[in-house]
């Protein structure tokens, strides 16, 4: 595969890191990068299925913090990249100083900084992340700040984006700048 990047939108269980793993596995050599930390057992055994559920061949990187470093020397060895996901990444970056103070920034600028890499590399990379802009507003501040803050992250990554697939109930729903299109 050549420089492309796809984001994979969604709600909680809708298939987007299925459907991820299905795009990746037709673009050569993939690098899947996780994000989730194993905060509870409940938490460990998602991850444990995660990985189980990857090819054997794929190189992992198992990063919830610094994306960008720990992705920038492995690049020059993929073809794709698959990043699962930008969901507990905002959410990792927040809660490293749930401050707020900064926080609103320093979460873009470390989006801004992983979409530089990108440009600057041939990997086609393949981004999950969920979309919360859809359901109840949060009810506490802390909340509320990180549905922002990852509404905004995947505001970024679908400007960028030359393909964005919304999933539903395990289907994917082309989008495109000019409507949603058919698969």
């Amino acid at each position: 595969m050549s420089r492309n990047l796809t984001l994979v939108l969604g709600g909680v269980r809708a298939g987007k890191s299925r459907y991820a793993q299905e795009l990746a596995q037709r673009g050569g050599r993939a690098l899947y990068v996780a994000t989730a930390e194993a905060g509870d057992e409940e938490m460990a055994a998602r991850i444990q299925a995660h990985r189980e559920e990857r090819p054997l061949d794929w190189a992992t990187v198992e990063e919830p913090i610094d994306v960008v470093g720990a992705l920038e020397p492995l690049l020059v060895n993929f073809d794709t990249v698959l990043i699962d996901c930008l969901t507990l990444w905002v959410s990792n970056l927040l809660l490293q100083d749930p401050d707020e103070q900064g926080i609103r920034a320093d979460i873009q600028t470390e989006a801004r900084r992983l979409l530089a890499l990108y440009e600057r590399h041939n990997a086609a990379w393949i981004v999950v992340s969920n979309e919360v802009g859809l359901g109840v507003v949060p009810a506490t501040k802390l909340g509320r700040i990180y549905a922002d803050e990852l509404g905004r992250v995947n505001q970024q990554f679908a400007a960028a984006a030359d393909d964005v697939t919304v999933m539903f109930a395990g289907l994917p729903v082309a989008l495109t700048a000019g409507g949603v299109t058919g698969r």
